[in-house]
């Protein structure tokens, strides 16, 4: 009998939370209103009372954040290659200047060495990412800004439920920018939050969420900055709402489902030809994706090959990321290849195994057997 396919992600909604969206549907307010507001609450609470606005993405929320912190033409941001594409854009959309830094060979985020050593005189904040939930080490990271009196924008999109000193992602920090993609630990379908210090950079986010406007009384407007459409249905809110629940239980299935791959992978052909497991953390990552790394030189197929072989299997997988200053916008810009080795090296080998609340032990299982059999027949 034919196995079902295995995705590489696949989102849990309940029947709650589709009833809720019929209801929305029903009301008749299906853009920003109760449902959005409700939403901002329910994340607000869950980062210790800081301001949160929600937005239609990810990418908004970026670049609104860049905007608050003053990030302008001339004006330079350090990041990682290693990332969805969106976090140098918007760095690009606002005029500023990208500027790229290795990753650790280990954790896969940046190499705070590398980040002291590019900040100059340009340098107007830093913008870490946490790839696969696992934060940067924060203690250091702030300990850099502080010194250099710099502002540090998280892109946190895959960072929603992981921890840093006990402390959640979001209730501390600067400015914090999560994802709810549909891929995401906790989903709106499409949407973000940013997560800010005081009512005045919410107010002012407000206002580049929809085209700078300020209402007053019945029919008063102004708009005084140069604004955008950003905003949030109610109909995603209500998905996002009906998430928030569910959330440590969604986080907690991935962890156990991560130490299944640990020790699926651990022994067997795929350690004996030297593939990478992520780095061992059960105390601060939410356990977003699981990634390995192929070796390069130990089998006789490339990623995509490996890929193939999984899909045939009937298993999906993903890559997270090709390194963006590798892409043509960015070549035209003066990067080139070799400049960050080891994020080069993860760009073209890191391959994003299924990992999703709704799997089953099995699955698991099933995915190890896998990789140690592609392993096995290819390894040279």
């Amino acid at each position: 009998m034919t196995q079902p396919f295995l995705p590489f992600t696949r989102p849990t909604i309940d029947d709650a939370t589709i009833a809720g969206v019929v209801d929305v549907l029903r009301s008749g307010w299906i853009t920003s209103g109760p449902q959005v507001q409700a939403f901002e609450a329910a994340l607000s609470e869950y980062f210790g009372g800081r301001p949160v606005r929600a937005f239609n993405s990810g990418t908004a929320t970026l670049e609104i954040a860049l905007r608050i912190a003053g990030v302008q033409a001339g004006d330079e941001v350090i990041t990682t290659p290693l990332t969805w594409v969106a976090t140098s854009n918007v760095i690009l959309e606002v005029g500023a200047t990208p500027v790229f830094v290795d990753v650790d060979p280990v954790t896969r985020n940046f190499d705070l060495d590398l980040v002291e050593k590019a900040i100059t005189p340009k340098t107007r904040a830093i913008l870490p990412v946490y790839l696969a939930g696992l934060p940067v080490d924060m203690d250091r990271l702030y300990d850099i800004a502080r010194r250099h009196n710099l502002r540090v924008i998280e892109d946190a999109a895959q960072a929603m439920g992981s921890t840093w000193g006990g402390k959640r992602i979001g209730a501390i920090g600067d400015l914090v920018s999560f994802s709810f993609h549909a891929n995401k630990n906790l989903t709106s379908i499409e949407g973000g939050a940013l997560v800010f210090n005081n009512a005045d950079e919410a107010r002012l986010a407000e206002k580049y969420r929809l085209q700078g406007v300020t209402r007053t009384g019945f029919d008063g407007m102004d708009v005084d900055v140069l604004g955008g459409k950003y905003n949030l249905t109610d109909v995603a809110a209500r998905v996002g709402l009906g998430q928030m629940p569910h959330l440590a239980a969604f986080n907690a299935r991935r962890t156990a489902l991560a130490r299944l791959y640990f020790d699926g992978l651990r022994q067997g052909p795929a350690a004996a030809i030297g593939v990478e497991l992520p780095p061992v953390n059960f105390t601060d990552t939410n356990w977003h994706m699981f990634q390995i790394v192929l070796p390069e030189h130990r089998l006789s197929l490339d990623r995509a090959g490996f890929m193939a072989q999984l899909k045939e299997r009937g298993i999906g997988s993903g890559v997270h990321y090709p390194v963006i200053h590798l892409f043509t916008l960015y070549r035209s810009l003066g990067f080139r290849e070799g400049q960050f080795p080891h994020a080069e090296r993860l760009g073209r080998s890191i391959v994003t195994l299924p990992l999703f609340p709704g799997m089953e032990d099995a699955d698991v299982a099933r995915v190890c057997e896998a990789v140690n059999a592609i392993c096995a027949h290819y390894q040279k």
